[in-house]
């Protein structure tokens, strides 16, 4: 017979005081241990305050779900994991604290009571963090002795999670014998500096002990009294998974603290469990977690994006879409809603439908490094919902930039207008439009040569060219600068790689100490006509940074100039402008980029750019 429920209002130091055989377990699903030095502040000013407050009330942490298996001595955290962890870092830092304090302090009558105090803090530590009997504990640390505790002590937080990379940092530091012995063993991350290259664990461990030294010795035993005796978290307790992490969703259906994937993935794992197949869902979950980190590093995609790219793509499939009168339907259910209530059945193969995500993150990792994505990237990030439903098509190992080119090009064009037009996203013109499109999107047996026949025809029956134009000529924002660098590569036929580090750069500089001669050397007049021509798309390139930052508020004949000694210039830029400039005047002397000049080349890009936008044969 299934057990109740039980909800206990509990001592954060009850809670943590675990039986001998019993631990703490984060399951596989769950996420990496995130939380950084803002929350270990609040948590620390939040214990402080309440410290000093003196009251007889009690300070709730929330609450805590666990999922008691195995007789009660595996405790799952459904709910709490980041909480408890750093609870218990809290712990050993005021330990060491607490035994320096001990054998620092006078022997005299006056400090006894204190030292009786702190040493009783130091017990009910040693017996949270090590489940020692209080017998068994010495009045006075000894850290050879102390040492013997930590060092021989079993587990008392168990990290199964898929997500955490570096699941032995808790125990590192919990059998550590001293801070410094700590510091050398902890995971250390390459290319970092100062504090950033430690990990999460170590890096809050670090605060606490910094903290808790700022603390005199009396301040320091009420804040371990007040931690341990008088914050309280509710422990709810279930005996079965689905149960718990039913409550897991119903408690925080907010959304805040959890991610939708978090929700989506316990479900995930339940089925798998269910089914048997947890350890094969746990090594897939772990490999589409690994490449959803790589792809948000590089802005492109994170986990909960692929799950809604899936959502997406398994609406227009089922033509979920499509209302019953055929018209388009895009009023959007939420990505945890969808999948744990609306369409329950996609939880009901938890492999097969990773290995689905695998595959579109696999395409995402090839596919963002190809210019042409690049420059997508610059605009409407709802272009990547509808650019996954086609990506569905293919196994990642053998698409091809061929194969995706133009399905890029009709986004890009689209997308372009988008930026120039009042019209939002949400119009018909835009939103209603790929809704529709998206069910040709995902089937196979719909032609390239259809869907760029739709895309060309709702274009040139929406816009006119001379309207595009003039958007374009009046445009002063930065998206259309990278499409006219791309544009004006492919015009030339030369290589263009947006890469990783670069700027907009101000051919005429918008400001600097120069810029009133700068001004009137361009034949500008006024402080008025400068501003209504300094940010047009004819005075802008895309330049690297580093470049940018050295000249950027040079004269055009410096940044130009094939003679740079001692600074970096034009000539040093891998961009196609920027070599352009170069080559353009490498025999003029005494260059000048004039107002004339700027109004010519934003001509040009005008007109570059709305031929690519209406140009039929793309």
């Amino acid at each position: 017979m299934a057990k109740n429920i039980e909800p206990d209002l509990r001592k954060i130091g009850d809670y943590l005081k675990l039986d001998e055989d019993a631990v703490f377990v984060i399951p596989e699903y769950q996420r990496a241990y995130s939380w950084g030095i803002e929350n270990c502040d609040k948590l620390w000013q939040d214990i402080s305050d309440f410290d000093d407050n003196k009251g007889n009330d009690r300070y709730f942490f929330g609450t805590i779900i666990v999922n008691s298996q195995d007789h009660d001595t595996k405790l799952s955290l459904i709910d709490g994991q980041q909480r408890t962890t750093t609870f218990l870092l809290l712990l050993k830092a005021l330990l060491f604290r607490i035994n320096d304090a001990i054998t620092s302090m006078p022997s005299d009558e006056d400090s006894e009571s204190l030292r009786r105090g702190l040493q009783e803090r130091r017990r009910k530590i040693i017996g949270i963090l090590y489940r020692a009997e209080t017998e068994d504990i010495p009045d006075m640390p000894n850290k050879e002795y102390d040492a013997s505790i930590y060092a021989n002590s079993e587990l008392i937080l168990e990290n199964n999670s898929i997500n955490e990379q570096y699941k032995d940092e808790l125990n590192i530091i919990l059998k550590a014998p001293d801070y410094e012995c700590a510091e050398q063993k902890v995971q250390r991350i390459r290319f970092k500096h100062k504090d950033n290259k430690y990990i999460n664990f170590f890096r809050n461990f670090k605060y606490f002990y910094v903290k808790s030294g700022e603390l005199k010795e009396a301040k320091l035993n009420s804040f371990a009294k007040t931690l341990t005796e008088r914050c309280e978290v509710i422990e709810i307790k279930s005996w079965q998974v689905e149960q718990a992490i039913q409550m897991f969703n119903s408690l925080n259906s907010d959304g805040l603290p959890l991610y939708d994937s978090d929700i989506i993935s316990a479900q995930l794992y339940a089925e798998a469990k269910s089914q048997g197949n947890e350890k094969d869902f746990a090594d897939s979950w772990k490999a589409l977690s690994e490449l959803a980190n790589s792809l948000k590093a590089s802005n492109v995609a994170s986990i909960d994006s692929i799950l809604m790219q899936q959502m997406y793509y398994t609406r227009a499939i089922n033509k979920e879409i499509m209302s019953e009168n055929g018209s388009v339907n895009v009023t959007t259910p939420g990505l945890r809603k969808y999948f744990t209530e609306t369409n329950k059945d996609l939880l009901k193969q938890p492999i097969e439908l990773t290995n689905g995500m695998i595959n579109l993150a696999k395409i995402w990792t090839k596919v963002s490094e190809y210019p042409i994505t690049q420059v997508l990237f610059k605009f409407n990030e709802n272009s990547k919902l509808f650019l996954a439903s086609y990506f569905y098509r293919f196994d990642a190992s053998k698409i091809t930039e061929e194969d995706i080119d133009w399905i890029l090009e009709c986004m890009l064009r689209l997308f372009a207008i988008l930026e120039l037009v009042d019209t939002g996203y949400s119009s018909n013109k835009f939103k209603i439009f790929l809704f529709g499109e998206e069910v040709k999107l995902v089937d196979k047996n719909i032609s390239i040569g259809e869907i760029k026949k739709d895309f060309n025809n709702h274009i040139n029956s929406n816009w006119d060219k001379d309207s595009i134009k003039e958007l374009i000529l009046d445009y002063d924002g930065n998206a259309l600068v990278y499409l006219n660098e791309f544009l004006f590569a492919r015009e030339k036929k030369v290589d263009f790689v947006l890469g990783s580090k670069y700027d907009i750069e101000h051919i005429m500089p918008a400001s600097g100490g120069n810029l009133q001669e700068i001004r009137k050397d361009a034949g500008i007049a006024s402080e008025e006509e400068f501003k209504g021509i300094v940010n047009k798309l004819g005075n802008k390139i895309v330049l690297e940074g580093k470049i940018n930052r050295s000249i950027g508020n040079e004269w055009f004949r410096t940044k130009v100039s094939t003679t740079l000694q001692d600074k970096t210039g034009y000539i040093d830029s891998k961009y196609p402008q920027a070599q352009a400039f170069v080559s353009k005047y490498k025999d003029n002397p005494k260059p000048f980029w004039k107002k004339e000049d700027i109004e010519g080349a934003t001509e040009k890009a005008a007109e570059r750019i709305t031929k690519f936008i209406f140009n039929s044969e793309l």
